[in-house]
């Protein structure tokens, strides 16, 4: 039977002043609370109320299990019956420069791997996958659940946007811990993340819990902390879920912006590891790594050598770009990807090179982030445009010896302003010395 209006909303007052004041939540609260956030049956006062006594009052770990299926169960689960298994996800936790889910979708789908990923768009430095996918001419990623299940038993990809029978309750949350100042609440954090794989369908989730300067976690402790509790809640939760921590003191690859991070995932899918440039290379390093973790742990590799034989494989036959070239055709694309000439570029394309020989010391991953930003490759608020041009590219990384006049920043903008701002930042981001550095590792904890 329904709840009344007047009832329910005396119910979500005694749910905030249980958690203001230390109490426990059992499942029945949190149900009730997620489908007053999913049915907008609860005013936003009270919602935000309940947020900011739960930042203060964290959840423990098995209220945030219990918080997280709620979450999941507020709208429709995707019935993946009939996909062929295993059923798969990604997540990243978000970092400059971050377009794995452009090759690694596609690698882990050509390995027999069915993947189901519902993607976000970009606010602020870290860009969102959706925003990539727009810069391929005719690609959507607004896609009905029904129509999700129908591509993935097709062709065992879809990367597509949340839709709003998904996780309602979710959606409505993190709208409100974004004006409210609870985003970084662990267990909100844990319960947002999870709930979305849950209602997508996966059994198997392989996290990228990104560490450093151009992340959200700025030491690796915070990592470590957020990566074991998504690991603790997905199994209460009855996920498999496997979490390593990687490395964003530096940008993710050589590209930051929409076009050109498209372009660089390319090139992982058409080029050999030996033609591409030392920063692309790390990417495909760290994209090789979670796809041959991917297909350990739901079991299509017996052994850590043999997922990476298969990954090595499945991308120097072509069979990942041409499962790429499926997927996006699928999705409405109208261009061949290993075709030239298709992306969109910035008028303006200059570089930025070294005034004088040394070590790469520095490559700051939040001032690069930054200048992308400010190019228009990133929103600064949720309603902003972005210019699917513009952007960086980065050609040294951290340990890396360069020569006087040797380029080490690209940038594409759009008028000369945006090429003198950018030009100007570069220098507080990349940092050459006279002494040896050694490289910085991708990986800084493996799953």
């Amino acid at each position: 039977m329904a709840r009344k209006k007047k009832d329910n909303q005396t119910d979500i007052r005694s749910l905030i002043a249980t958690r203001r004041d230390g109490g426990v939540h059992s499942r029945e609260d949190l149900d009730l609370l997620c489908a007053a956030a999913a049915d907008r049956s609860a005013p936003d006062y009270q919602l935000a109320a309940w947020l900011m006594a739960a930042y203060l009052k964290p959840l423990s770990e098995a209220e945030t299990a219990d918080f997280t299926l709620a979450m999941a169960d507020s709208g429709q689960r995707l019935d993946l019956t009939g996909v062929p298994k295993p059923w798969v996800d990604k997540h990243s936790t978000g970092g400059v420069g971050d377009k794995t889910t452009l090759v690694l979708a596609p690698l882990l789908a050509a390995c027999g791997l069915s993947v189901v990923k519902m993607s976000g768009r970009g606010l602020g430095i870290t860009g969102g996958t959706l925003d990539k996918l727009l810069a391929i001419p005719g690609m959507t990623t607004e896609i009905e659940p029904q129509a999700m299940i129908d591509q993935a038993k097709k062709i065992g990809i879809v990367v597509a946007g949340q839709t709003a029978d998904l996780a309602p309750a979710d959606k409505t949350l993190y709208a409100l811990r974004d004006v409210t100042e609870t985003v970084s609440s662990l267990p909100l954090i844990v319960g947002s993340i999870l709930s979305k794989k849950i209602a997508g369908g996966a059994e198997t989730v392989v996290l990228d819990v990104k560490c450093g300067c151009g992340s959200f976690n700025p030491t690796r402790q915070h990592a470590e902390t957020l990566a074991d509790a998504l690991v603790r809640v997905g199994k209460k939760a009855g996920l498999n879920v496997y979490a390593a921590i990687t490395d964003m003191e530096q940008p993710l690859g050589r590209a930051i912006g929409n076009a050109l991070e498209v372009q660089e995932a390319i090139e992982v899918l058409t080029k050999p590891e030996d033609q591409l440039s030392s920063t692309t290379k790390r990417f495909r390093e760290l994209v090789r790594y979670f796809a041959a973790l991917t297909l350990r742990v739901s079991g299509l590799s017996p052994s850590a050598g043999d997922a990476l034989d298969r990954v090595e494989a499945t991308l120097s036959s072509g069979r990942a770009l041409r499962k790429a070239q499926e997927w996006v055709e699928a999705q409405g694309a109208t261009v061949q990807l290993s075709e030239e000439g298709w992306l969109v570029k910035a008028p303006i394309i200059n570089s930025v090179n070294s005034t004088f020989a040394g070590c790469v010391s520095k490559v700051d991953a939040r001032v690069l982030g930054e200048i992308a930003l400010e190019l228009g490759a990133g929103r600064k608020t949720k309603e902003s445009e972005i210019d699917l041009a513009v952007g960086l590219e980065v050609h040294v990384k951290i340990g890396d010896f360069v020569v006087e006049g040797q380029p080490l920043v690209t940038v594409h903008a759009r008028n000369d302003e945006g090429y003198q701002y950018a030009h100007d930042r570069v220098g507080f981001a990349v940092s050459v010395v006279s002494t040896p550095v050694p490289p910085r590792p991708i990986l800084v904890r493996p799953a």
